[in-house]
């Protein structure tokens, strides 16, 4: 299965995105004229329109290409969200989804950044650093940054990895947000994300966010996460403009079903 290529710039898309969800509800009518009304998740259905500017001829080749390869709408493609957190329940790291080092323990509902009681507490009762890790099955070769907002009452060191890329900063008393961005092993199929803390080490962390580019963007909490492994083309002829010298435009429709 092919990946939605990644520009030279190191992003999905340019700005604006337009990104629509729809949800579906089944409706069953009564003899007696009632209805009953049930949420339908396996008809929901998200479409983005990428629009694109200023696109060298090695992009705007490269966007026709994977067009051409999918076969326009027929084949199916992972597509990595560019107006979402790539990684899933980024609000909840006691989840299954999260791998947890054996000497860390976590807990929730804590004052966040943002107004809120989403940040969490990591405490490390072992002897040596401890993880919180999540595997993603994204292209290793693409750009990635990582990022989290991190505080500690005490002299601490955060680290991040991504991948085999890493970075370690000191913590305040203060919320910060600290970022690492790299690519993946070149060997591996998936990339695994993560937030260490040194022996004896109790810090805060709240919104973990994993997104295919060079920097952070506004968090957004997630669930499901934003790797789409079954989306599609919405149309089945690829049109672009020539600008300039070196210079392109076009307009790109992605669709994923959850049924498809």
């Amino acid at each position: 299965m092919g990946t939605y290529p990644q520009l030279t710039t190191g992003v999905i898309s340019q700005f604006p995105i337009v990104k629509q969800r729809k949800q579906r509800t089944v409706v069953n009518a009564l003899a007696d004229g009632s209805a009953i009304k049930l949420a339908d998740p396996a008809g929901a259905t998200v479409g983005w329109e990428l629009r694109y500017a200023n696109l060298s001829d090695a992009e705007i080749n490269a966007l026709q290409q994977f067009f051409q390869a999918m076969e326009g709408s027929l084949n199916r493609f992972t597509f990595l969200d560019p107006a979402a957190n790539l990684l899933a329940w980024s609000g909840d790291l006691s989840n299954a989804i999260w791998q947890a080092a054996p000497f860390l323990t976590l807990s929730g509902g804590l004052a966040d950044p943002l107004g809120g009681n989403d940040a969490w507490q990591l405490m490390n009762s072992g002897a040596g650093m401890q993880t919180l890790t999540q595997t993603l099955n994204v292209p290793t070769g693409y750009t990635y940054c990582l990022s989290v907002y991190a505080f500690s009452s005490q002299p601490s060191t955060l680290q991040l990895q991504l991948g085999s890329s890493s970075m370690q900063a000191s913590l305040t008393s203060q919320w910060s947000r600290y970022q690492v961005t790299g690519t993946g092993d070149p060997s591996a199929n998936s990339i695994e994300f993560g937030i260490g803390l040194g022996p004896g080490a109790t810090i805060c962390v709240f919104g973990p966010q994993a997104e295919a580019q060079l920097g952070p963007s506004a968090y957004k909490a997630s669930t499901g996460g934003g790797v789409y492994t079954n989306a599609r083309f919405r149309d089945d002829t690829f049109t672009f403009t020539t600008t300039g010298v070196n210079h392109h435009s076009a307009t790109v429709n992605i669709f994923y079903g959850n049924s498809l």
